[in-house]
């Protein structure tokens, strides 16, 4: 029974308005409060509705992680379009393609990685030239029509065959999956998240939101650093981490570098993306007996997760279950007629509820054949 209606960025704006002067986001040294975040990503805002934008336009973004790419992403959701992210890291051809399949009508970069993307006839505006948008409005933006069925976002997965699909998720599932961490999770603001996944991958949507809708901190990791165990357990450290996400290879490799168990602070660790192995839940709860281990599953097409199992427990399975479906979502399992399997024979997971996506941008013939009536 979550509020209807609700968008990403007006999630955000009410938190704003409930704690202006706390720390929203950290890079490095440089910090942003609710409330100078939430400025800055207004005057991008309004200046890309001085460009025309509307809901459901595209706005791509390359940025690497810093302050830019958390304004960026909020100034293109208040004003009304869903953000296209480009990984800098990503091969020429593969962003090619993106640019050309969105066809966004502006795109945000950094003066470092502008001469590194492809050519697009679209506007670029640079995120860390401050006249570009110091002349701009900092109030909240007001978007005509704008509602919780325009989009959020197009993610990109590369599939394991062709050409990239761009995922269109609405604000309406992306906000019922945030609803749902928060009511089983429950960030406060004495909670500190670390964004450490690349954005081009949805794991980072809930990094990104799920602490600026709650009032905790949002701690950006240095560009590179997700790959660097060494430097993930001293950013931990230093920033008071409570929470952050790991693919379970990632998790293997933090706990083998020998000094996981320094992270005490720890309160919760998110796995998904790969299937978590018994042995190294069983690794984990040695090194961190006191925190919490969750496993997450579900693809882009379904705003990011759709089942949850919490790893606690004395008896520790050789392999991990998905657990069960999150709020407001349905899972089938189906055999190749589409008819449910009975108990104990495998079928193929079928996903209902309001998580499902619009389907995949330009390619109706793919949308078709994956989005089926439910």
């Amino acid at each position: 029974d979550y509020p209807q209606g609700l968008t990403l960025h007006g999630l955000f704006e009410a938190r704003v308005e409930a704690c202006p002067d706390a720390v929203a986001v950290v890079a490095d040294e440089a910090q942003l409060s609710y409330a100078q975040l939430n400025e800055r990503a207004n005057q991008i805002a309004h200046r890309l509705l001085e460009l025309g934008i509307r809901p459901d336009d595209r706005v791509a973004i390359c940025a690497d992680r810093s302050l830019d790419m958390v304004a960026g992403l909020l100034g293109i959701l208040k004003a009304g379009a869903a953000y296209v992210p480009l990984d800098p890291d990503y091969p020429h051809e593969r962003l090619a393609y993106m640019l050309e399949n969105s066809a966004p009508m502006v795109v945000l970069t950094q003066r470092a990685l502008q001469a590194s993307l492809p050519a697009t006839q679209a506007r670029t505006l640079l995120l860390d030239e401050a006249q570009g948008f110091s002349t701009q409005p900092t109030d909240n933006p007001q978007v005509e029509g704008l509602h919780a069925h325009h989009l959020a976002y197009v993610i990109y997965t590369s599939g394991s065959t062709g050409l990239p699909k761009g995922v269109m998720n609405e604000h309406g599932g992306v906000v019922n999956r945030l609803l749902w961490m928060q009511d089983e999770y429950g960030l406060t603001a004495t909670d500190a998240v670390l964004q450490k996944t690349p954005f081009s991958f949805d794991v980072s949507v809930w990094e990104f939101f799920w602490p600026l809708f709650s009032g905790a901190r949002l701690v950006m990791a240095r560009p590179g650093g997700h790959r660097d165990p060494a430097y993930l357990r001293e950013a931990i450290q230093r920033h008071g981490i409570t929470t952050l996400h790991f693919v379970p290879s990632m998790l293997d490799v933090f706990l083998a570098h020998g000094e996981a168990s320094q992270c005490a602070g720890l309160v919760r660790v998110m796995c998904s993306g790969e299937a978590l192995p018994g042995h190294l839940v069983r690794r984990f709860k040695a090194q961190l007996p006191h925190t919490g281990l969750y496993n997450l599953y579900g693809p882009t097409e379904a705003a990011v997760d759709v089942t949850a199992w919490d790893c606690a427990g004395t008896d520790t399975p050789d392999s991990t279950p998905i657990g069960k479906p999150i709020a407001n979502t349905r899972i089938y399992l189906l055999d190749g007629h589409q008819q449910p399997v009975p108990m104990g024979v495998a079928g193929e997971i079928y996903i209902g509820g309001v998580q499902v996506a619009r389907g995949y941008l330009n390619r109706p013939e793919l949308t078709v054949e994956r989005f089926l009536r439910d």
